[in-house]
């Protein structure tokens, strides 16, 4: 695994996209502070930017450095969530201006996974994660499911081979400052 963490992080750090298992399904991904990397994986993805994708981050100190207040609530609900969720925010900071929503937030998960973990504690920022597909496509249930020109529009393709299998997109939760909690995607 230390291998291809190396690898990834090169790519990562030139500004390259790479194709990687997460806790949940493949993923494009970027290092979210990268607008030009970013700009990449949307013209890859052939997707408005205006359509804000996900990002990862290994731990809840992580977390705070891309949202101005991270609501108490947010730390509850990922200390209690029995599969992958995605928390969108609002007030998002310290990310190319191309990942944040037109209303401010951003969508961020810590995830459960030993190779995105350790990706992101390395590259020591948050790293885009985008489900492997073009737009309006399916999201790939597994890795023999990606398009060839997704798989050829990357730079590094993570050579992982996963224990549990990961197909399976993340549950996504609004949560405004105002305490507003808004399902997304169950």
């Amino acid at each position: 695994m230390n291998h291809e963490i190396n690898n990834a992080l090169q790519a990562l750090r030139e500004g390259r996209l790479i194709l990687y298992p997460t806790d949940t399904v493949w993923g494009i991904g970027c290092d979210a502070t990268n607008a030009a990397a970013v700009k990449k994986v949307y013209e890859l993805k052939q997707r408005e930017d205006s359509k804000a994708l996900i990002c990862l981050v290994a731990d809840d100190r992580m977390l705070k450095k891309y949202i101005k207040k991270v609501p108490e609530v947010a730390l509850n609900i990922i200390d209690i969530s029995e599969k992958p969720t995605t928390i969108i925010y609002d007030d998002a900071q310290n990310v190319a201006t191309n990942l944040i929503a037109e209303d401010g937030t951003i969508a961020i998960r810590i995830p459960d996974d030993e190779f995105c973990y350790q990706l992101s504690r390395k590259l020591n920022t948050a790293i885009v994660s985008t489900s492997a597909n073009i737009s309006g496509q399916a999201t790939p249930k597994s890795f023999k499911e990606i398009s060839q020109e997704v798989i050829k529009g990357v730079d590094y393709v993570v050579n992982l081979q996963r224990e549990k299998s990961c197909n399976k997109p993340s549950s996504i939760i609004k949560l405004s400052n105002s305490g507003i909690v808004k399902i997304i995607r169950e």
